[in-house]
């Protein structure tokens, strides 16, 4: 059987209503939901057959296009016709290779575009967790408790005074260790840790790591890494994550073709409103685990897309657990997200954070 562009099969109207499972009053958004539920049983790679896929994208190219539909509505009245001659087969696009030097340039963004901009000033605030109160008290009651244990036991009034410091010495140790937090030289100094690596595999990494170089180091708490391992792993399986305050975005870069990209509540990647097979994401299952190792954080993730050749991206990341983000929308709604608490540097939070980078 010839793939054809004609309205037949042999001699056979096809109905591409029926074959979509859509009354002929069908909404294009009502089509498009049709074909994405049918897509996903009858794609050859879920076991069904290539001609009947041809025949499902040829009905939903056809009735969501408005000249083709007209078209294609109105073929009733020339069903006494003979049949027409077999169409030509439709000419196959020229392949056009990725250069895998290809760096597109980042977007230049108006400040005056990024609404949590001008709320930010130049603070910065170092917090412990909140949980100060609760370690000095649990240090005071503990010291208590041994200095009267110490009075008990009676010993002789030098060696009492001498135990006595040796208590006052090791709380205020342990609440000044506490307080202070691990790696506490790295708070004021540091904005950026980890490398997003080198190499043509690594080109939508260095992309991101300049546009939050660029943008995100604004907010004065946040905190950026590349190259996240998660629990359990000794590898980079995140590839960034911006941290600020108690909010932690977890990012992953991917170039891919340029076109419409949006993913479904499934989690199925689409593309010009088509399954998606170029490629795949890993964040979803990273995500979770980290939102299990740090409950106390208020963790989201995001995938950055960037063209593998000259064309536009565009994205649709309404639903999607994991949005598709073009670097501008990125800056403007995952940086408005960190911009909520913009001047805390969670001393803790960043520690944990830090000790998950391996690049």
């Amino acid at each position: 059987m010839h793939d054809t562009t004609e309205y037949r099969i042999g001699v056979h109207r096809v109905d591409y209503y029926e074959l979509l499972g859509v009354p002929p009053t069908a909404s294009t958004s009502e089509i498009r939901t049709a074909y994405r539920a049918l897509a996903k049983v009858m794609h050859p790679d879920a076991g069904g057959t290539a001609g009947t896929f041809r025949l499902l994208r040829e009905a939903y190219e056809t009735l969501t296009d408005p000249e083709r539909r007209a078209d294609y509505d109105h073929g009733d009245d020339e069903e006494d016709e003979p049949p027409a001659p077999v169409a030509v087969r439709r000419a196959q696009p020229r392949i056009i290779r990725d250069d895998p030097d290809y760096l597109p340039a980042l977007p230049d963004i108006p400040l005056d575009s990024i609404p949590w901009w001008y709320q930010l000033d130049a603070t910065v605030v170092l917090s412990s967790g909140g949980h100060e109160r609760e370690v000095i008290l649990g240090a005071a009651t503990l010291w208590a408790v041994l200095l009267l244990a110490l009075i008990l036991v009676s010993p002789p009034a030098p060696l009492f005074v001498v135990w006595a410091l040796v208590l006052a010495g090791t709380g205020a140790a342990l609440v000044r260790a506490h307080l202070a937090g691990p790696r506490s030289g790295v708070f004021a100094g540091h904005k950026v840790f980890g490398d997003p690596g080198a190499g043509s595999e690594h080109r939508a990494q260095r992309l991101t790591a300049k546009l939050l170089s660029q943008y995100l180091t604004r907010l004065p708490a946040a905190r950026i890494f590349h190259g996240l391992a998660e629990p359990g792993s000794v590898f980079a399986d995140v590839d960034h994550a911006v941290l600020c305050g108690r909010r932690l975005v977890l990012v992953e870069s991917k170039m891919w073709l340029p076109g419409h990209y949006d993913i479904d509540e499934d989690g199925e990647i689409w593309r010009n409103d088509h399954p998606f097979r170029g490629g795949s994401i890993r964040l979803a299952d990273h995500l979770a685990k980290f939102e299990d190792l740090w409950p106390d954080l208020e963790v989201r993730g995001a995938l950055l897309l960037y063209p593998t050749r000259p064309g536009e991206i565009t994205t649709d990341p309404t639903g999607a657990r994991i949005p598709p983000l073009t670097p501008a929308d990125f800056v403007r709604d995952i940086g408005g997200w960190l911009a909520k608490d913009p001047n805390k540097v969670d001393k803790h939070a960043l520690a944990a954070v830090l000790d998950r980078v391996v690049s």
